[in-house]
């Protein structure tokens, strides 16, 4: 597909989509950046080359309704200070108004439109909607990987109407990165998982046994596995209606010749609550009144040395209830040990991206995603609507 550094943009009217769908406070003030600061470059790049930038982007769930908690306003003006220049804001994202605001840009300036999602029609993937925000570009760029599973308006039907499509800088190095660990990694290839709930990965979990050399499960998903073992994992979460599915990836893990790791001991608590009086226990010897709410220590340690041996590791999922100290410890002392291997580290977004950024990792490891749902597609190895629909318009164009 086409790049940024491929164009020619002085002048042009650049329509970015990107994810500005960033946490606000209850003054509206953006709390957490991390989306935003990833598409500076692109950004820069437009406004430094003279084009006429009009970013696009969502912001929550407004159901198609005009919502002002859902104003795209607060995002504007952060973004105006920390670019150190005026971003203007549109009343709409398509119509009159919107339309005569694209026509007196001048080169080097931005416009943000307002929320996409006021309208219904974006995530019905309507082609009379498509056409407007199509209408107000030269080009297209889509550096929003974070949405690019979605098969939207501004995402997918947009480029089948625009005459020049491209790829920004945050999303040419999300596909540059999974490629590098999945598609041709240097081995051995380990694939951390955890999270909740195996029912959410199990696409994933299939879709790794071909690729991964070890597979390291932790978090409450570890229990349903842990269960199918025959240990008691007293309280914790279990998928009973998934004990088949787990018994099945382990034999096929078997088959494949995938050494899987699970805890081999673990952090127990009455409940899940700050304060609580918690116990370091083997796995064989989980109190019955108790929840598995974290890896313990000799699970740490094995952990690192598989890691220690990887040339590749991808991370998607946290390893406990991190967002609880003290259930915290077994993801932070990953998330560090992943900053000091001499290794390709990839870290899945959503809660991996904010256990790394927490833990002060983030900007040791080679490269933390913005997309949660996104990058789970890709680890399931699916096609990402935006992104096909962005390599078909290249070719087009």
């Amino acid at each position: 597909m086409k790049t940024l550094d491929t164009l020619d943009l002085a002048e042009k009217r650049v329509f970015m989509r990107v994810d500005f769908n960033v946490p606000l406070d209850k003054q509206r003030r953006v709390t957490d950046d991390l989306r935003i600061q990833a598409v500076l470059p692109s950004i820069r790049k437009v406004v430094d080359a003279g084009g006429r930038l009009i970013l696009a982007s969502h912001l929550g769930r407004p159901k198609g309704k005009v919502a002002e908690d859902f104003s795209l306003k607060p995002v504007g003006e952060y973004l105006s200070r920390i670019l150190g220049k005026p971003v203007q804001m549109a009343p709409d994202c398509i119509g009159a108004a919107v339309e005569a605001l694209v026509s007196k840009l001048q080169g080097g300036e931005i416009l943000l439109l307002e929320n996409l999602r006021f309208h219904a029609e974006e995530e019905k993937n309507d082609d009379a909607f498509s056409r407007q925000l199509a209408a107000l570009a030269d080009v297209y760029v889509n550096d929003a990987f974070a949405v690019s599973h979605r098969a939207h308006a501004s995402v997918h039907g947009i480029t089948r109407h625009v005459p020049l499509c491209a790829a920004g800088y945050q999303l040419e190095n999300e596909i540059k990165y999974f490629h590098q660990a999945m598609e041709a990694p240097q081995r051995p290839l380990t694939m951390i998982i955890g999270g909740a709930k195996v029912s959410s990965k199990i696409g994933v979990l299939e879709n790794l046994l071909s690729k991964a050399d070890h597979l390291i499960i932790g978090g409450a998903m570890a229990n349903t596995f842990l269960k199918v073992q025959g240990k008691n994992v007293g309280k914790s979460l279990v998928e009973d209606d998934h004990m088949e599915t787990a018994t099945n990836l382990l034999e096929r893990a078997k088959q494949k010749g995938v050494k899987v790791y699970l805890p081999v001991d673990a952090v127990v608590a009455p409940k899940l609550e700050s304060g609580t009086a918690i116990k370091e226990v083997d796995i064989d010897n989980v109190p019955s009144s108790d929840l598995i709410l974290d890896v313990g220590p000799k699970t740490i340690e094995i952990f690192k040395s598989v890691l220690k041996n990887s040339k590749t590791i991808v991370w998607n999922g946290p390893l406990g209830a991190f967002e609880t100290p003290p259930f915290h410890k077994g993801t932070f002392s990953v998330a560090e040990f992943l900053g000091s291997l001499d290794a390709l580290t990839v870290i899945g977004g959503g809660d991996s991206a904010a256990a790394v950024r927490q833990a002060g990792a983030a900007d040791k490891v080679s490269y933390v995603s913005t997309g949660g749902g996104a990058f789970l597609e890709l680890l399931e190895g699916k096609t990402l609507p935006g992104i096909a629909a962005l390599e078909e318009c290249s070719q087009r164009s």
